[in-house]
């Protein structure tokens, strides 16, 4: 779809005008009170989104990407330690795609091999890595809230809508797709999106050294155990303790999603506690 001048103000001034009166009566705030509240809190939120200029744009952008890549393979680089144990010079010979993910710029300056393709969706990340997303040429695919917190709507930026859906796996993502409790499960349905028959993870540790409460909001003290870099999370930066199970939901979702679509999950890590996916070597994979 593409925009005139006119529909963009009218788009806008609408979209200004509904998300002001809603926030003015509260109703974000009344998801929490019954089913019937949480639904219409969903359409508030995809109906809020819908009428932002910005979702044309990049809808339209992710349309684009749809089953471009067909039949091809692709390798999402996760973001525990083990990531570190990744031949790059390997990734970069066989031109493989590959999916970054959030942080994945603090590996720049380590390796001169670059992702093709970074998606990034929790808010505390997008707020921490902000810069680098405003300067970056990468293809980026970054959650809506993004859009409201400073990052700019570039060539290569698109935002991608999410929704509080357990158990959703989005084939289509264009429209919206669930976080499921980790980054790596909306690169696995953005992967899907692009149409890769067979996808590998690699860096993903399924394992956290520091414990606590799923999804508790926590600062960061000190090197990052947790992550490839130990300035990944630190000097009291926010971020969020994980969700083990949440996220072993997710990928079994995924696994089911490829496999009854004739597609494949391996998980390529050297190491790691995830032993939802078929185990094989990276190499293997490449060849």
């Amino acid at each position: 779809m593409h925009l005139n001048f006119k529909m963009y103000i009218s788009f806008s001034y609408l979209y200004e005008n509904v998300k002001c009166f809603t926030e003015e009566i509260g109703l974000y705030k009344l998801d929490k009170l019954n089913p019937y509240i949480k639904a219409l809190a969903l359409i508030y939120r995809r109906l809020v989104w819908d009428i932002n200029p910005k979702s044309f744009i990049s809808r339209n952008k992710l349309n684009i990407w749809k089953d471009k890549c067909k039949g091809k393979k692709a390798v999402i680089l996760c973001n525990g330690p083990s990531l570190m144990e990744v031949d790059f010079e390997l990734l970069d010979t066989s031109s493989v795609f590959c999916f970054g993910l959030n942080k994945i710029n603090l590996l720049f300056d380590k390796v001169k091999f670059r992702p093709d393709a970074i998606a990034c969706v929790n808010k505390f990340v997008i707020e921490q890595n902000i810069d680098f997303f405003n300067s970056c040429e990468i293809p980026i695919f970054i959650d809506s809230i993004g859009s409201s917190i400073g990052v700019k709507t570039r060539e290569n930026m698109a935002f991608i809508h999410s929704l509080n859906l357990k158990g959703e796996f989005a084939k289509d993502c264009s429209m919206s797709l669930c976080q499921g409790n980790t980054v790596t499960y909306v690169a696995l349905q953005l992967a899907y999106h692009f149409g890769f028959t067979e996808v590998a993870l690699v860096g993903c540790d399924h394992s956290f050294a520091t414990k606590g409460v799923a999804n508790k909001t926590v600062k960061a003290e000190g090197a990052d155990p947790n992550h490839f870099d130990p300035n990944y999370f630190t000097n009291g930066t926010n971020w969020q303790l994980p969700d083990l199970l949440g996220s072993e939901l997710s990928y079994q979702k995924a696994r089911e999603v490829y496999e009854l679509n004739g597609r494949k999950i391996y998980n390529c890590t050297d190491g790691g506690l995830l032993e939802v996916f078929e185990r094989k070597s990276l190499k293997e994979f490449l060849k």
